[in-house]
């Protein structure tokens, strides 16, 4: 039931690319909002689902919690070192200042990211089902809005809407990949993935406050700052209450 549960989070999450597509047809001035309300929920998300839920089920597994924060330190370095060389910083609009070949680029630095998200949810799943189900709510509810981005970071680089709306969901499926990889590689290595838990918390952390928190930041009118502000704390309360339910 394990791989199911994983296989079926998974093969969700990709289609989240279509979700994403939908919203490019929504009126160019109400896009802005939507996406910053998406990015704001997103970056509570992430932050609760690292803090109330990978972290506290690393430690209950058995990995110390002195061990699970150097983790989680080493992978807020591998993940800034990651969007350093292969320009994984993913556009949070619906058009990007880019030029030539970064589409490619995007997509190699989508498809990594995606394939650390399927070993994510197979490590979140194999420890706990409720743990998988938060931690793959909190990565779908990111792939909405970095997906438009990166959508239009392909019309951008010259893709035409439909090559650009195969490429993303072809890069999409390497969650699947990563969701199996992690499946086996568990079996093959007893005991490993309590120590993916923590490392997935760092990933979450280095998203939330590198990419997504500064473009809430950005905004100028205090009343829709606090607007946003309200959606981010809502994200965390929403993973709280999945672990509230577990409890």
């Amino acid at each position: 039931m394990t791989l199911l549960y994983i296989l079926l989070a998974t093969l969700s999450i990709t289609f989240c690319v279509f979700v994403a597509v939908g919203f490019l047809y929504i009126k160019k001035e109400i896009l802005p909002k939507i996406l910053l309300t998406l990015v704001s929920l997103s970056a509570g998300a992430l932050m609760g689902g690292a803090f109330l839920h990978l972290l506290p089920e690393s430690v209950s597994s058995g990995v110390g919690f002195d061990t699970a924060g150097l983790i989680v330190l080493l992978s807020f370095i591998f993940f800034l070192l990651v969007e350093k060389f292969l320009h994984w910083h993913h556009c949070h609009k619906a058009n990007c200042d880019i030029h030539g070949s970064i589409g490619r680029i995007n997509l190699l630095g989508d498809s990594i990211h995606n394939f650390i998200d399927g070993l994510v949810i197979a490590a979140s799943f194999l420890v706990d089902f409720n743990t998988g189900i938060a931690t793959s709510l909190a990565i779908a509810l990111h792939e909405i809005p970095q997906e438009i981005g990166d959508f239009g970071v392909l019309l951008y680089a010259g893709y035409n809407r439909k090559r650009a709306l195969i490429f993303n969901y072809l890069v999409a499926t390497t969650v699947v990949l990563g969701g199996l990889a992690g499946y086996f590689f568990n079996f093959m290595i007893e005991g490993v993935m309590p120590y993916l838990l923590p490392f997935a918390a760092g990933g979450f952390i280095y998203i939330a406050a590198s990419d997504l928190i500064p473009e809430v930041r950005k905004e100028t009118s205090v009343s829709k700052f606090m607007l946003h502000l309200s959606v981010f704390v809502i994200g965390i309360i929403f993973m709280f209450l999945i672990k509230f339910i577990h409890e």
